[in-house]
Parts: structure tokens; sequence; C-alpha cells
């Protein structure tokens, strides 16, 4: 037995102390060592089912992804405003000589970045503009760049548009503990190209995704050490005792496009699982030594580009006839699946029981991983978050990363769980459920897609929320901030005012006007889908689901789990072009002045020229008073 001397953490007294002592000094268990876990914690033979809902995908600890050079707002302490910042003086921004990164392919196919519009503006203009670009994508305008309007907590962030702002406090976590959920699994994340746009004053130390991961998960395990209603669980059964004496579990996981960098994979591996991580994607947003990733962003496929030089013109996903970095098919398909290190690796995971996380993985990784499961009588893999193929828009549903039915049918084979993503996206009408979906990017149309797959695809779902995740969550039906507008500026208006006549009415917390602002707003995500009809026994009901899919991964299986024959992708109503839904509107979403737009709107200017814009709600950013909802852009240039 391995001896390391020092006191065991008063956080992990639920297991043997031996194998405590072990994990408190970094040092990885013995057999011995495990073996007294086991018979501490062992399965029972008819556990009693556990309550509350999981969120499987939660990156509480971002704040020190990307050198820690993004995100304003700690964990834990109080939260503070931020000053907005100028160039490079402030997080939330990108570096000055951005342009420059391209330069490590020169001589590759010859691109010219003019014909893709994001990254022309991006890459071919100085990083200053660049921040202002990112902050005008529809939908996070001034969270990013010179966020003048967004400096003020909780005034003005969180709301359901940050990316650059903490939404994962440990205030936060508590209020969605006490709110219903009771497990969560932390995503320990970071991407060395997102580091390496950041201005280098801004990062704390040399862009390292796996160092970025050292650091969060010594993170989670200081917290875990201080907290005492939450626990970082070690096994189902551990799990289950956690949640049984009233406290949170939380599931460790890794999310890395350089998983475990240049170094043996094996020796990574073992450390990383006795420090307590428990489940890990292989794949993320690129290529790496163990598979390949869904392409799904223009952004990634640049990096994808910088690590290989590849052009590929067999598809134009990247611009009109071209994809960068990633090796694709006719129908825009990553050809690279599971390499033999990942092969290798999927099945150690699988030996330790650790949980297999398929979500960014390319199609063909994926059924490369379905076919190891297969010869493990069906050991379970799940998504941690997704969104399901069939049901979204069209543009959304082109990308890879998006999930068919057929990988759903892996996932209940084996016994898997599918990651909800609480996406602000456009869906398209389900038609089976009785949530009219007239109030896009709101839970009307994440009800569209929770109910395709409970009915539908009949897959077992929790949340996959992605909070500081680098992207937008489930917008506000009601308020300045948004509401309903994944459409269009025209229907956007309309939507809102419907849901202020037709109900239901708003839950009288902030999620009605600031969205799924923060994690502790994810039970007010379950109460608004209860009140708009929807059935969410399931969801609410998660948390057991987790802990049985990894019983199954630590326990014997006797095979398939499901046969899965029963999926029906019927019910989901033909698409409808925005640009045939604007023809139903008296006011177009085009503008030549304000009168062109709804009285809530002004005409746009900028990169938003002809375009009709929401006016905006008090200490937003503006550059004249007909921008404002109050009708008055003060001298600091914020609404008053």
């Amino acid at each position: 037995m391995q001896r390391c001397i020092g006191a065991a953490p008063r956080r992990f007294l639920s297991l043997s102390l031996l194998s405590v002592m072990a994990l408190s000094q970094g040092c990885q268990p013995t057999d011995e060592d495990l073996s007294v876990e086991e018979s501490a914690t062992g399965e029972v033979a008819q556990p009693v089912s556990v309550p509350g809902f999981a969120e499987m995908h939660h990156h509480m600890f971002a704040e020190e992804a990307f050198g820690g050079g993004w995100f304003h707002g700690k964990h834990n302490g109080s939260l503070v405003s931020c000053d907005g910042g100028f160039p490079e003086s402030d997080h939330a921004r990108v570096r000055m000589d951005l342009g420059s990164m391209l330069n490590v392919c020169p001589n590759a196919g010859g691109i010219n970045l003019s014909g893709v519009p994001v990254l022309s503006q991006m890459f071919g203009v100085g990083g200053a503009v660049a921040s202002e670009i990112i902050g005008e994508v529809e939908g996070t305008e001034g969270d990013t760049g010179l966020h003048l309007g967004r400096m003020s907590v909780p005034t003005q962030w969180p709301r359901w548009d940050t990316i650059a702002h903490q939404q994962a406090w440990e205030g936060w976590l508590q209020q969605a503990h006490q709110g219903g959920m009771s497990l969560v699994t932390i995503s320990l994340v970071s991407n060395e190209f997102l580091c390496r746009a950041l201005p280098y004053q801004n990062i704390k130390r040399p862009c390292d995704e796996m160092v970025d991961v050292d650091v969060q998960l010594q993170m989670a395990r200081d917290f875990d050490a201080r907290t005492p209603w939450a626990e970082i669980a070690l096994s189902p059964a551990h799990a289950r005792q956690i949640i049984a004496s009233g406290k949170l579990a939380m599931v460790l996981s890794i999310e890395s496009s350089k998983l475990f960098g240049t170094k043996n994979w094996q020796s990574e591996l073992n450390r990383v699982y006795s420090l307590g991580v428990r489940s890990i994607q292989p794949v993320h947003q690129l290529d790496n030594r163990f598979g390949g990733a869904a392409p799904h962003n223009a952004i990634f496929q640049v990096s994808q580009f910088l690590e290989n030089c590849h052009v590929d013109t067999d598809c134009g996903l990247t611009g009109n006839g071209f994809t960068l970095g990633f090796d694709v098919d006719a129908n825009c398909k990553n050809t690279k699946g599971l390499t033999s290190e990942g092969r290798a690796l999927v099945a150690e995971m699988m030996n330790k029981g650790m949980l297999v996380d398929v979500a960014h993985m390319s199609e063909r990784s994926v059924d490369d991983t379905f076919a190891i499961a297969q010869s493990r009588n069906y050991y379970p893999m799940y998504i941690s978050h997704g969104h399901f193929r069939e049901v979204m828009h069209p543009g959304l549903a082109a990308n890879e990363k998006t999930t068919p039915a057929s990988i759903i049918r892996y996932l209940r084979q084996t016994g898997g769980m599918f990651g909800l993503r609480t996406a602000h996206d456009e869906t398209r009408d389900y038609t089976r459920t009785p949530v009219a979906n007239n109030c896009q990017g709101s839970t009307r149309s994440l009800a569209q897609a929770y109910e395709f797959g409970r009915l539908g695809l009949k897959v077992n779902m929790g949340f996959g929320a992605d909070l500081n995740g680098f992207i937008q969550q489930t917008r506000p039906r009601f308020g300045p901030h948004g509401a309903c507008s994944a459409g269009f500026a025209a229907e956007a208006a309309f939507q809102a005012q419907q849901q202020l006549t037709a109900g239901p009415p708003p839950l009288g917390t902030d999620f009605d006007n600031y969205g799924l602002a923060h994690v502790g707003l994810l039970p007010d995500v379950v109460r608004d889908l209860k009140q708009l009809g929807v059935n969410t026994t399931g969801l609410e009901g998660s948390s057991e689901t987790f802990i049985r899919m990894w019983e199954r991964a630590t326990g014997t299986r006797t095979g398939m789990a499901d046969s899965a024959a029963n999926i029906d992708t019927s019910g989901v109503a033909a698409y409808v072009p925005k640009e045939t839904r604007a023809a139903q509107y008296p006011t177009s979403s085009t503008c030549t002045n304000d009168s062109d737009c709804a009285s809530t709107q002004y005409c746009g200017w900028g990169l938003n020229a002809g375009k009709c814009q929401n006016k905006k709600a008090k200490g937003a950013i503006c550059g004249s008073a007909r921008e404002c909802l109050s009708n008055n852009c003060r001298w600091t240039l914020t609404c008053g």
C-alpha cells in the first residue's frame, strides 16, 4: 500500500481513510487502496432512487481557461463590476495583432479570407476592431470589447447572452442545488487557440490546455475541501451517498482538444483518475491524437488549419468551395475517426469504469467508440451537451456536431444519456407537443427539442447547459434583454407581445428578464417548461438516471440496454424560411429609417446597417437617443 504523509481533507471522509490520504496528497491509490474504497462505498442491490436533476456540462472554474485571460468574475468570493476597459487593458479582448496568426500557413492553397466574412473581419483587422465585431454578434452586444454597457453586476451581467462574465459563481451553484439540482458534471476546459488570440498582458501563463485543466482540477478539489454542501463523487455509490445526505454530487470531467498534450496518455489518465476525474471527452474542437472532431464553427476550422495547414475542397464548410483544416467528405463530414491511441484510450477508460463522453466527436469517431462499447457488452456512452439535429433550424442542423437519431440509438442501446443544450437557437415546430413555438430562443423553443427527445427519440435526458462555455443560453420570454429574438426583429417584437397576452405569466424571478443568466436559474427553466405544459418528470429525475448509467459502466452488463427500435423522428414541421415569415409582418426586418421598424426598435447602423434593432436598456452602449428605450443617450455613451 502506498503511504503519503499528511492529513486527509475533511471532504473525502466518506471514503476509506487510506484512499483519501492518497488522493489528498496527489498520490495514485494502489489496488489495496481501491479495494478498501469499493468495500466502503460498495453498490447495493436495490438502491433508493435519488431526487433531483442533473446538469451534465458545467464550466465552474473556466475563469482559468484560456490562460486565465478571458472571463471576468471569480467562482468564489464577491462578484464585482468591471471597468469595461480599453484595447488590451481589460478582459474580453483579442490581441491587436490578431491577423498575424494566419501567417503560419502562408503557402497553403492561397486561401483568400475575404470570401469568409467572419474570418476576414476578425483576422484581417486590428484586435480592437475584432473585439467589437465579437461584441456585435446578435445576442452578445456589449459583452466583449468596449463593454461600457455591460460592466455592472447584477444589473448588466450576467444575462442569457453573457460570454465573457462569470455565470458559475458558487452562490448561484448553491441556489441551483437548493432549487432541485442534485448532480453536476464539472467540466475542466481550455482551448489553446483562444488563449493565443488574447492580449499577452491579460493571460496569466503560457498557453497550454492541460496546465489550465490542472489549475481547474486543483480549484475543484479546493472547493470540495471547503464546501459543506457539495462533494466530488468518486463512484456511483458515493454519488448516492452524497445526494442522500442532502449535498450536491460533483462529477469531474475534462474537455480539451490537446488532451494530455504530448505526454504518455496512460500515466496521465492514471494521474487525473487518482485526483478524482471520472469522465473525459477524448475529442474537443480539433482533431487530436485520439480522434476526429465534429466541425461546427469557422473559428475552429481556422484553428485546425493553423495546426496542419490543410485545405480541403470536397465541400465548402468554411467558404465557397473549401474547408480549412479538416479533411471532410462531400457531405462536409470529418473523415477521421478514432486513432489507434484513441481506441486504446477509450478501452482503458472503460477498464476504469469511467464515463465516455462522445460530445464533439466526429460521427466516424462515435461509430468507432460504439464498436468498442458493443464489444464490452454495450458499455454506456453519453453526450454531455448537444442539440437534436432533426428538430433544429437548417443552419445549425448542417453542423456535424448536432446529434442525429442514429447516434441517439447508440446512447439508448448502451444505456447512456443526452445532455440537452439550453441554447438560444431557433427550433422547428414539434407538432406532438402542445407548447406553441412562438418565442424563438426561449423555453418555448427549448420545449420543442426536449419533447422531441422525450416523445420521439425516447432518450434519457439531463441538462447540458454549458454555462461559462463561450455560448449563449435560453432567452427570456419577457423584458428588454433580447426576448424572443432568435428569428428576426419584427417577428421577435410580435412574439414578445404574445407572451404578455397569451401567457403563461412570468415566474417572478430574474429568469423572466435575464433568461438563463447563470447556473442558479436552471431550476427556473424547469419551472417555466412545466407551466408551459411540458412533462418534465424525466428531467427532474435525471440525477438518478445519470447514476444508473454510471453503475452500468462500473457493474456487470449482460448485453444491450435497450433495442431502441421505437425511435420516431416524424412530427417535426417543415422549416419556414425567415424571408417567408417576414412577409407576414407589416414591419420588415430591413429598414431605411426608424419608422420602418417596430416602436421598440431603431434602424441600425454600421455592421447592422439596414436592419431593425431592438432598443437598448439602461446602461447599454449607445450612439444616439433613438437607440435607447428611454430615448436618452447620456454623455457617457450609455442609455439613461
